[in-house]
């Protein structure tokens, strides 16, 4: 262990109070889809209420507000913005949850036998979020300063696609400059060994809408003489894919690079049982592109998944409109705009005669992200989880999921962003009974401490921007 990574703070002895803010702050329903203006200020505040020490400020975007503020007490050291999000995702089916959504729970796995906290947000970014201000707070508490100088930044429209937040930070380059951006949002591979993510995917979101007659139609007076929507829709999406599972839509994967043999062996070269991921999601078989391993497809191909239907219902008509909601997530060298247009130009083309189609993607669509194996972040967060578990290997690995600001930050502040979370890939995200393991509170505190320490100094220490 490095000097500047001694483990100096002192937590406190029971994990109570933590659980008891916690619960706190998943108890305010931030859904950012639906939930209202006073619900996702309260949010706002309470983890603004948090970041006293660094002058907080509830700023207005465009839409939800966003939470910044700054602790600037290390004149000539370096600088990193740290990075989440207070809105989740809706709740999904209630009766599929196993205790309220908003309450958050405390319980051990019977399986496991580990204990757990469920509730949304969690994991997904409640808990990550957290466990990065209270660390700052510790420093403060028991040192009187942070080891370098510490920006914020909540926003509460991430799981929406940061539709606002471009435009914020376009205006705020300043007041965000940065070395690095640490995003406490993302997930780590898997629960039993600890990881760090060099990419994540982009994401295009859209909707198709079919549109058959001016009204809904009584289906035995007007059944077998009109196109159904519903049918039409659905041959529309079963279009998007050839029957082994590759994509159909012409153009879809333009500007992507073949993946090279060698990065196909070092995917391979991971441990990853595919039977065990098969029998855990409950399915016969798994599917997808063939040639590829299931750990390949994750990690380097783009998807088209359809995510909702809707039209009519059950009675007997045949529905005016019958609509979709479908996502792409994408890898390097896509450009979302250029495969919505791909997207809209299949669909169209395989429109059946007697309806209308069309289409229109979500505001804010996100390319691919990726920051070097070798960049000098990767190597102290490598480090700083080399003091919390010692003697076990740190994987790289790859995100399916999205985190839309990557690309922003890297943009308009010149900063990569570290992937620093601690959520788990099987916490149940954007899923009913979302948790998180009640022992990564302390190895999540723990490890920021580690690696605040090491990016303020030492042979981990960030480069300053002139």
């Amino acid at each position: 262990m490095t000097e500047t990574a001694e483990q100096l703070l002192n937590f406190e002895p029971d994990d109570e109070r933590y659980v008891a803010e916690l619960t706190e702050y998943v108890a305010i329903p931030s859904v950012s889809r639906d939930a209202d203006a006073s619900t996702m200020r309260r949010a706002a505040e309470w983890i603004a209420e948090k970041i006293d020490f660094a002058d907080p400020q509830i700023v207005e975007t465009g839409g939800h507000p966003a939470v910044v503020g700054a602790w600037l007490g290390r004149p000539g050291a370096p600088t990193v913005l740290v990075y989440g999000h207070y809105d989740v995702q809706p709740t999904g089916a209630l009766e599929e949850w196993v205790t309220p959504p908003f309450e958050m729970t405390r319980y051990t796995d019977p399986d496991s036998g580990e204990e757990r906290l469920r509730g949304r947000g969690a994991t997904d970014d409640k808990g990550p979020t957290y466990l990065a201000v209270e660390t700052c707070r510790q420093f403060l508490g028991q040192e009187g300063a942070l080891p370098l100088n510490v920006r914020f930044l909540f926003e509460g429209e991430e799981e929406i696609g940061s539709p606002h937040l471009a435009s914020y930070v376009e205006a705020h380059p300043d007041a965000l400059a940065a070395d690095l951006v640490i995003s406490a949002d993302g997930a780590m591979w898997r629960p039993d060994e600890p990881s760090l993510s060099t990419a994540s995917k982009g994401l295009l979101a859209l909707d198709i809408e079919v549109t058959g007659a001016d009204r809904d139609l009584h289906s035995g007076r007007y059944g077998g003489t009109v196109a159904n929507p519903i049918h039409a829709l659905a041959e529309i999406l079963a279009s998007l894919h050839h029957s082994d599972g590759r994509i159909a839509v012409a153009g879809f994967e333009d500007g992507i690079a073949p993946t090279s043999d060698g990065e196909l062996a070092e995917i391979a070269a991971v441990a990853f049982d595919e039977e065990a991921y098969r029998t855990d999601l409950g399915v016969d078989e798994l599917v997808g592109e063939p040639g590829l391993s299931t750990l390949a497809r994750l990690w380097t191909r783009p998807t088209l998944e359809v995510n909702g239907i809707t039209g009519g219902g059950a009675y007997t008509v045949i529905p005016r409109v019958a609509s979709a909601h479908v996502t792409c997530r994408l890898v390097p060298g896509q450009d979302p705009l250029a495969v919505y247009d791909a997207v809209q130009r299949h669909v169209h083309a395989h429109t059946p005669a007697g309806v209308r189609v069309t289409t229109t993607h979500e505001p804010g669509p996100v390319p691919a992200y990726t920051i070097p194996a070798d960049h000098p972040a990767i190597r102290a967060a490598r480090a700083a989880l080399e003091v919390v578990y010692p003697g076990e290997p740190v994987l790289l690995a790859r995100i399916g999921g999205t985190l839309p600001a990557t690309t922003l930050f890297e943009e308009v502040l010149g900063a990569k962003t570290l992937f620093f979370s601690f959520a788990f890939a099987d916490e149940f995200h954007h899923a009913p009974n979302e948790f998180m393991r009640l022992r990564r509170l302390r190895e999540g505190m723990r490890a920021w401490e580690a690696l605040l320490r090491l990016l303020a100094e030492g042979e981990h220490r960030l480069g300053t921007a002139p």
